[in-house]
């Protein structure tokens, strides 16, 4: 830390009490200067000398016959004052990072300037602060820190900005140039833990080009956003390492930020500083991961920012939503809602997320915000898959709550609907998970929830465990069964087998519709397969299922016989007869309706048996 001394006099400022102070001499004290509850008894020449606020003040007194002149308003109070008066003495003051803009302050107050004396307290502290305090890193941010208790004058005489402009001017030199101390724990070089192999006990180490970023954290949000739109303004450093700073500002300053809450305090004083760091975000997409926007977002909610910051969260998450995890994702309701999680706010990132593939108007930022300019552009393929997994994983979550209303569980899996995904694995499992914790739902809730999957992209295992799931309605158990036998034949070679009527309109997409009057669709989406259904389901996909580490020879046997039981079981009809045969010749099976998964491909409506006890069990 610099310093500097002036005066060569002893320090001879005594105390008597707790409320007195004078200057040891022969000579008697001739003027008592109170500040606040402390009496400074003091020799006029000295002071007069060199201060034009006390002649004036002491003229004024002498006036009305007092000798005693009352200065409470000093900027840095008693402590800066006597470093005042002991400068008029000439005795040693020592000047430091922690005092100077105290006793520059206090100086200005009494008017202490060359026109006065020259070389007098207020040039010297000048000189000080522009030689030394602003040419080293740390004292600029002690003396900027120090600066706030001493508002408004620390901002008329521009000490707070010289201090910023010096910081931001250093953090923004080369990093090849950096040769003085600074305050970097977040990150272990392989040097530093012994593991480097090359390193020969010579501290040879690059500076990182974050290497500032901590020693700014000690600063208070309203100096800390002051450098670092000073940093931005100068546009030397890359977008990430303002990212960075702003994201270990957070960290230290936003306690139980790093799990995604905030934990008691000062809401005021966090809701500043999410604003803040939120405003101060680089415009451009990846400068922060979007991990940590979304405990930004998450933060903001629960210091209720304003409706603006929170949708700037939201668009900055939807540009890189590929980017997140579930868990990331999981925000927390507001206090008073009913379910556990704040899915409308999922949503609204995901509806961002898909805006990018179209056009969007170019947003008028206000003053102090951040520039954000959104154009047309495509997204790829591996972030919409990547986005539809996150759904998946994110549904299967939300739907452990007993309170997620159907409509919101099915808005949200539409809204991914249409990225086209490879498996619906994840989304089965969700849909699975959801009729676990909602058996109370009703048969028309069951069948939305059934028709977001396709039944077509369910892998084999995902097959056996749907074939023997008691949760899905009959219908969906068939499809399955049947989609399972119709890929297994055209991976072997095989032709389709003979179908009955119904499966042939079934398997070609026909949208005929012929019902007789007793039919009643709805039953088969609301009845559950029996254990001996599920039974016999089961046995017979599993013959369907490849065999896994056996020789060549051995899987095409077992193709074949899973396919010539296959073929049986379809001409046997002893199953699908009960969603796909006539009754009694009253007309032909097949729906009219359809949906962009598992409807596109099955008919809708289908004859069933008008109620679950004429069921006959699969032998």
């Amino acid at each position: 830390m610099k310093f500097m001394k002036l005066g060569s006099k002893p320090d001879s400022f005594q105390a008597d009490g707790n409320n007195v102070r004078y200057v040891a001499s022969e000579l008697a004290t001739d003027v008592i200067v109170v500040v606040d509850d402390i009496k400074f008894h003091l020799h006029k020449f000295p002071l007069l000398s060199k201060s034009a606020c006390l002649q004036k003040l002491v003229a004024t007194a002498n006036e009305a016959n007092n000798n005693e002149v009352d200065i409470s308003d000093i900027p840095g109070g008693p402590s800066a004052f006597e470093t005042c008066a002991k400068f008029c003495y000439g005795m040693t003051v020592t000047l430091n990072a922690y005092n100077v803009v105290a006793a520059r302050c206090a100086a200005e107050y009494l008017g202490m300037h060359e026109s006065v004396e020259k070389g007098n307290f207020v040039y010297k502290i000048d000189v000080f602060i522009s030689s030394s305090i602003l040419r080293s890193w740390k004292d600029s941010i002690i003396v900027l820190q120090t600066t706030k208790s001493l508002l408004p004058m620390s901002e008329e005489l521009k000490v707070a900005s010289h201090c910023i402009e010096a910081i931001a001017t250093k953090a923004c030199v080369d990093v090849s140039k950096v040769d003085w101390s600074y305050t970097y724990n977040r990150k272990k070089l392989p040097e530093e833990n012994g593991n480097d192999p090359n390193w020969n006990g010579v501290r040879t180490r690059a500076v990182p080009k974050d290497w500032w970023v901590e020693d700014l954290c000690e600063l208070e949000i309203d100096f800390y956003k002051r450098c670092i739109m000073t940093v931005k303004t100068k546009a030397i450093l890359s977008n990430e390492v303002i990212g960075e700073a702003l994201k270990a500002y957070a960290y230290r300053r936003l306690s139980g930020f790093s799990k995604g809450m905030i934990q008691s305090g000062n809401v005021g004083k966090y809701r500043s500083i999410v604003d803040a760091v939120a405003r101060l975000l680089p415009a451009e997409k990846g400068s922060v991961s979007c991990s940590f926007l979304l405990k930004l977002l998450k933060a903001a909610i629960i210091v209720d920012s304003g409706d603006m910051v929170k949708a700037q969260l939201v668009r900055r998450i939807g540009q890189q939503l590929e980017e997140a995890s579930v868990n990331d994702i999981l925000i927390r309701a507001p206090e008073g809602e009913s379910t556990m999680y704040d899915v409308d706010m999922v949503h609204k990132i995901i509806e961002e997320f898909l805006m990018q593939d179209k056009n969007a108007e170019t947003d008028v930022p206000e003053e102090h915000e951040v520039v954000e300019i959104r154009r047309p552009g495509v997204l790829s393929d591996a972030s919409k898959l990547m986005v539809a997994k996150l759904m998946d994983g994110y549904l299967t979550e939300i739907a452990k709550d007993h309170n997620l209303p159907v409509a919101k569980f099915v808005d949200l899996a539409k809204l991914v609907s249409g990225i086209s995904r490879p498996t619906h694995d994840g989304l089965y499992r969700a849909i699975d998970m959801y009729l676990m914790e909602h058996q109370a739902i009703s048969k028309s809730e069951r069948k939305k929830i059934c028709k977001l999957m396709d039944c077509r992209k369910l892998s084999v295992d995902a097959c056996m465990h749907a074939v023997q799931n008691e949760r899905l309605p009959l219908r969906v158990v068939v499809q399955v069964l049947f989609f399972e036998q119709v890929r297994v034949a055209a991976a072997s070679g095989s032709s389709t087998p003979d179908l009955p009527r119904g499966l042939k309109d079934l398997n070609n997409g026909s949208r005929r519709s012929s019902r007789s009057a007793a039919t009643n669709p709805e039953e088969d989406w609301d009845a559950v397969a029996t254990a001996e259904e599920l039974k016999a389901l089961k046995g017979e996909l599993a013959a369907l299922r490849l065999s896994n580490g056996v020789g060549g020879s051995e899987r095409n046997g077992s193709d074949k016989a899973a396919i010539t039981k296959m073929k049986g079981l379809l001409k046997s009809k002893k199953i699908f007869a009960k969603l796909f045969t006539s009754k009694g010749g009253q007309g032909e099976n097949s729906g009219s309706d359809s949906s962009e998964s598992l409807g596109s491909a099955i008919l809708e409506e289908t004859k069933s048996t008008p109620s679950r006890n004429r069921r006959n069990s699969v032998s």
